[in-house]
C-alpha cells in the first residue's frame, strides 16, 4: 500500500499557491452530501461554520461548554481592536499604528508579518462581525 500525503510540490514559497490552484473543488450540487464538523463556538469556529453553511455544506457545531455563549471569544473582557476611523477623535488611526502597538505589546516577540496582516485585515472583519450581530 502506497501512502501519499499529497504534499504540494515546488519551493516552500510556492507550495500554498500550488496547493490552492491544484485543489479539486466540490461541485456545488454535491455540497449537501458532506457533513462538516466544527469544534468550537468562538469567533473562529462561528465564522468557519457560517462561511461553510453559506457555501451549502451541512455544518454541525460542537462546543465543550454547556452553552455556545460560554465560548472564550464571548467571555473575554479584553475587547477587540481595529482601525475603524468611526470616531472623530480617531481619524488618523491606521493599520500601521495597530501593527506597531501589537508588536510592541508583545515585547517584539510577535511574528511581525502575521501582525501586519492581522491588523490590515481587521477592520473589514470587525464590520462583518458587527453585521452578524456580535456583541462588542
Amino acid at each position: 500500500m502506497m501512502l501519499d500525503a499529497k504534499i504540494p510540490s515546488g519551493t516552500l514559497k510556492d507550495k500554498w499557491t500550488n496547493h490552492k490552484f491544484n485543489l479539486r473543488l466540490v461541485n456545488p450540487a454535491n455540497r449537501r452530501k458532506y457533513h462538516v464538523i466544527v469544534v468550537g463556538t468562538g469567533l473562529a469556529g462561528g465564522s468557519a461554520a457560517a462561511s461553510l453553511a453559506e457555501l451549502g455544506y451541512n455544518v454541525k457545531v460542537f462546543c465543550l461548554q454547556d452553552s455556545p455563549r460560554r465560548a472564550h471569544s464571548i467571555a473575554a473582557q479584553g475587547g477587540i481592536n481595529a482601525p475603524l476611523t468611526n470616531n472623530p477623535d480617531s481619524r488618523d488611526d491606521s493599520w500601521e499604528k495597530h501593527t506597531f502597538d501589537t508588536v510592541k505589546g508583545s515585547d517584539y516577540l510577535a511574528d511581525q508579518d502575521a501582525a501586519e496582516i492581522m491588523c490590515r485585515e481587521a477592520a473589514p472583519i470587525v464590520y462583518e462581525m458587527e453585521h452578524w450581530g456580535c456583541p462588542f
